[in-house]
């Protein structure tokens, strides 16, 4: 059998697959902040155009792709599906491990997918100017990729740390010809606010949200596109697990339990929405959403209705949540410190349709060593996460005797993030896990939302 399995151009998924006709129940509204009432297509018209609001609220299961996004998907999809026999071979174990590798992507995540739709319906729109925020970079990076292409301009509000932490990231996104702010900055009045309070602040994913919707919303030639949490983001990643499932098919294969790294939400509804659908239809199908013990949403958050970012610009969502003035530890898995996590990913978590598990960075960077020096590729700090998990369940099934087919995501590579590896391989890298009594704390300035 292959190592890899990869389709052919011409099996580019044609339609994204919508999972809310399938959803456990019905959504809960999305609120506008000012008026506490759910919102309407007019409330999201000055940061959004009409194509994507459409998709945000669509009841249709499967979403055409333009033909120009499938055009720029071809530079690198369909993703190769890879059977990890060294790793399985250094585990002495009887499952068989797969893992999708998005890492092919110019932008080395799974980050594109989305963003290349988005500056596509924007560009349609007549949009000038697409306005970001991003941790680690993968989203940055993706979307000054997205807006190179349609002949936009790109203006990415990065979390301040990470900007430390990245900086080749940072000149990646540049070398696109996106603009780089650190944030919180004094470029818009939530960075000054922050600031006037907290001149030290290291920023969060909250913060440069707000950054990035006040931009939009004040420059008229200006749209906001999110990577991550909302309905549009998750469903356009879906060409992941859409592809999986053709190449497991070709292998003979399905999995028994798919995992992916989740922050907000839309790496890990890529990869598992299309098997959720096979769940619904009666299939016994894990689906395990992975996090980091220092920002742990799903396992120690609430669902509950909570702003988007810190300063209240964006809507209002039901999610599972930290709070949304949580302020995470500058962990090196920068893409996984948002928050709250994508209502859709929430509201299944909270249906018990999916599981969710966290752990601390230094036992993700051991597998993350493991699997580098078997199969060669070295991971994400963030995909090493999902990594992580595949590896307890594939000794799992080593102690219990057990056959089992695992298939993970492997939602980039970590070639710009060695400064986490030096930390790892110097014993400097600490593990942090985030106080209860600070989520608690936080927790109490959830809005008060009464539908």
């Amino acid at each position: 059998m292959n190592t890899k399995i990869v389709l052919d151009e011409a099996q580019i998924p044609k339609q994204w697959y919508n999972i809310i006709p399938d959803m456990p129940g019905p959504l809960a509204p999305v609120v506008n902040p000012q008026t506490l009432q759910p919102v309407t297509p007019d409330d999201m018209l000055p940061i959004f155009p009409m194509s994507l609001i459409e998709q945000e609220m669509s009841p249709q299961r499967w979403i055409d792709i333009p033909d120009e996004v499938r055009e720029i998907y071809r530079l690198w999809r369909p993703a190769p599906l890879y059977r990890a026999r060294r790793l399985e071979q250094a585990l002495g174990t009887p499952a068989k491990i797969y893992y999708k590798y998005e890492g092919v992507s110019p932008a080395g995540s799974h980050k594109p997918n989305t963003a290349i739709p988005q500056a596509y319906y924007n560009k349609q729109a007549g949009i000038r100017r697409l306005a970001t925020e991003t941790g680690a970079g993968q989203w940055g990076s993706s979307l000054a990729l997205a807006c190179s292409m349609f002949g936009l301009e790109c203006t990415i509000y990065m979390v301040k740390v990470s900007c430390t932490q990245k900086p080749y990231r940072k000149s990646m996104m540049q070398l696109w010809g996106g603009t780089v702010i650190p944030s919180p900055s004094e470029f818009t009045n939530a960075g000054r606010t922050i600031l006037a309070h907290d001149p030290d602040n290291l920023g969060s994913l909250g913060i440069a949200i707000s950054e990035a919707v006040e931009d939009a919303a004040t420059h008229d030639d200006t749209n906001y596109a999110l990577g991550s949490v909302l309905n549009h983001v998750c469903l356009h990643q879906t060409v992941i697990g859409l592809e999986a499932k053709e190449q497991l098919a070709i292998a003979g294969d399905y999995p028994d339990v798919v995992i992916a790294c989740c922050g907000g939400g839309s790496n890990f509804a890529g990869l598992s929405f299309p098997f959720i659908a096979d769940r619904a239809a009666g299939k016994q199908v894990r689906c395990i959403a992975v996090e980091p013990a220092s920002c742990p949403t799903l396992t120690k958050g609430v669902y509950a209705f909570d702003y988007g970012d810190t300063a209240k610009l964006a809507p209002i969502a039901m999610m599972y949540t930290l709070g949304h003035d949580f302020m995470p530890p500058g962990i090196h898995a920068g893409g996984l410190r948002y928050h709250g996590d994508s209502p859709l990913v929430s509201q299944l978590y909270n249906a018990g349709v999916i599981e969710a598990k966290a752990y601390k960075q230094n036992a993700c960077f051991e597998g993350a060593i493991l699997f580098a020096r078997s199969e060669g590729i070295v991971p994400a700090p963030e995909s090493s996460h999902a990594l992580r998990c595949a590896i307890d369940e594939a000794v799992l099934a080593k102690e219990e005797g057990k056959e089992k087919t695992i298939l993970f995501g492997l939602s980039g590579h970590g070639q710009l993030d060695m400064g986490a590896y030096d930390a790892y391989l110097s014993g400097s890298l600490e593990d942090y896990e985030y106080p209860e009594a600070k989520i608690k704390e936080a927790l109490e300035r959830l809005p008060k939302v009464q539908l």
